[in-house]
């Protein structure tokens, strides 16, 4: 057991440090902490007001991301202190000068108020098969009508049609045929070909919306096409070329086939030394089910964006699809958000279903580490109200989870083939045990890159885990962890001066005192490259004095 010099503001419970080339020694505390330079308050302002009112194991560990269009655009301030750690803009809809408004009032809100806001943006992807009626809002579908679909463009809104965005959307398709419309608020029965439109009567009636996804289905099952159009469009790139601009943190990716996709768009960014903007893939489609593994590991990270697959796939299979997603996330160590429908009826309504709040508790109980809101808080009534919902539900499942240790049930999985990574993740799987086994306040990781926070977080230890990294980038892309709090400060390879400099920033913040517990994992070389050998990792629990 390794003790502190005299005067130290620290001291050892246990010091476990793990070597490789050289002979393995403890660290000891000084009491010469007037040397450290002064540092300037670095944890989110939501965070802190969280730990100052619930302590650190009344932490939300779920992130929670909020769509956002006109109906939350003056709400900004309000949703990023109600919770909301990720921006997400969806580039399908408005246009630039509005997109670009809304990222620097989030950029404005992190800058100026103390927030740490990651942003987001979609691409739209070639989204066959979008119809439109033509109008602003949503028409009825009244049982038997008859419809055509059609490729042709008119202006304005024509009744009984609807606009396909696709020249050959009806390829391959035919008579007998149902077409379903965004995953069944209307069916209709093809019943005549011409040309390339198509003739259709209205056999389970329902609304048609701006948008509205078609899907054909035969015997039961989805009539599969390969088009051959590429994932990302001209559109895209723009799009792309315009997020990189506005200094956009992640890019989800709509309508992944396999994991080129992510590669092609991760080479690129490469080339422009961008690879500190994360690639999401969004599962939305059969094609992205069938090479599921492979695009999980090319990306950094997944969104499960039911609303689309459940276009695609039968209505009750998506409970199993979404739990087996996001456990082969957690178990490849990538990140994944849960979407679409979370809250639905409070786009009109000022509280959800009881059977809504189940369903964010389910997502929860199975450790994603987002959850989304989508229209709720894009065109939403109730935008607040809808992530507040959120948080609560969230907060209430993660308490429920550790009380009842759930954590243990969690399977482990060996990524790493190098020995070096291999430690790396033995190291950070020991670390979240002992974490939970000695019941400490907290766990502190420093991290360039934000590798070690993501193996601790891959392990849903019970205490939050508090990431401290010198890099602006890592502290925005850990923002999707499950239970980090990312935190940016200067580093130095003194992980010792380092330790001292946290506890002295977060004690005069109020957000440790005396005796808390803390796990402490490091490496000794803050400053090597991403894929160096490290030749120093340690775990030590530390009492705060």
């Amino acid at each position: 057991m390794a003790t502190s010099a005299a005067g130290s503001t620290l001291r050892y419970i246990v010091a476990a440090p793990v070597a490789r080339g050289r002979g393995a020694h403890r660290i000891r505390a000084s009491s010469s902490a007037a040397a450290l330079p002064a540092v300037e308050g670095a944890m989110d302002v939501v965070s802190e007001a969280e730990l100052r009112e619930k302590g650190f194991m009344g932490l939300r560990k779920t992130k929670l991301v909020c769509t956002v269009g006109p109906a939350c655009v003056e709400a900004l301030p309000a949703l990023a202190r109600g919770g909301m750690g990720v921006a997400r803009v969806n580039l399908c809809h408005g246009g630039r000068e509005w997109h670009r408004a809304v990222m620097r009032e989030v950029r404005r809100l992190n800058d100026e108020e103390g927030f740490c806001v990651s942003l987001m943006v979609d691409t739209e992807g070639s989204q066959l098969l979008v119809a439109d009626h033509g109008g602003a809002a949503s028409v009825k579908a009244e049982d038997g009508s008859e419809w055509l679909f059609t490729s042709k463009r008119t202006d304005g809104a024509h009744p009984f049609t609807m606009h396909v965005n696709f020249d050959k959307f009806s390829e391959g398709i035919l008579v007998g045929d149902e077409l379903v419309i965004d995953g069944g608020m209307a069916t209709f029965e093809v019943t005549e070909k011409v040309g390339n439109d198509l003739r259709c009567k209205c056999t389970d009636p329902g609304l048609l919306l701006p948008r509205a996804k078609l899907s054909f289905w035969r015997n039961g099952k989805l009539v599969e096409r390969n088009f051959g159009l590429p994932t990302l469009s001209a559109k895209d790139w723009a799009d792309i070329e315009f997020g990189i601009a506005e200094g956009v943190d992640c890019i989800a990716l709509s309508f992944v086939k396999d994991a080129n996709d992510i590669k092609y768009l991760k080479t690129y960014l490469s080339r422009k030394s961008l690879e500190h903007i994360k690639i999401f893939a969004k599962v939305e489609s059969l094609e992205s089910l069938k090479n599921l593994k492979d695009i999980i590991e090319a990306s950094d990270g997944v969104m499960v964006a039911r609303g689309d697959l459940g276009v695609q796939i039968p209505l009750e299979q998506i409970p199993a699809i979404q739990e087996a997603i996001v456990e082969l996330c957690r178990q490849l160590n990538k990140p994944v958000i849960v979407a679409s429908q979370l809250l639905e009826s409070m786009v009109e309504y000022p509280t959800p279903t009881r059977a809504e709040v189940a369903d964010v508790s389910e997502a929860v109980r199975q450790y994603a580490d987002a959850v989304m809101l989508s229209a709720e808080s894009a065109i939403g009534a109730y935008p607040q109200k809808a992530l507040a919902v959120l948080r609560a539900a969230s907060e209430r499942m993660e308490s429920w989870s550790r009380e009842e240790n759930m954590q243990k049930l969690l399977p482990q999985h060996q990524l790493a083939i190098a020995l070096p990574d291999r430690i790396s993740e033995q190291i950070c799987t020991s670390a979240a045990d002992m974490a939970n086994n000695l019941a400490v306040d907290a766990i502190f990781v420093y991290t360039k890159y934000g590798h070690m926070a993501s193996l601790l977080s891959r392990n849903r230890p019970n205490p939050p885990i508090f990431a401290f990294t010198d890099n602006a980038n890592s502290r925005k892309s850990m923002n999707l962890y499950w239970g980090v709090i990312p935190l940016q400060l200067p580093l130095s390879n003194n992980m010792e001066d380092n330790f001292k400099q946290t506890i002295k920033l977060m004690k005069s913040k109020g957000s440790v005192k005396s005796g808390d517990t803390v796990l402490v994992v490091a490496d000794s070389d803050l400053n090597r490259p991403c894929a160096a050998t490290s030749v120093f990792q340690s775990i030590q629990v530390r009492i705060v004095d």
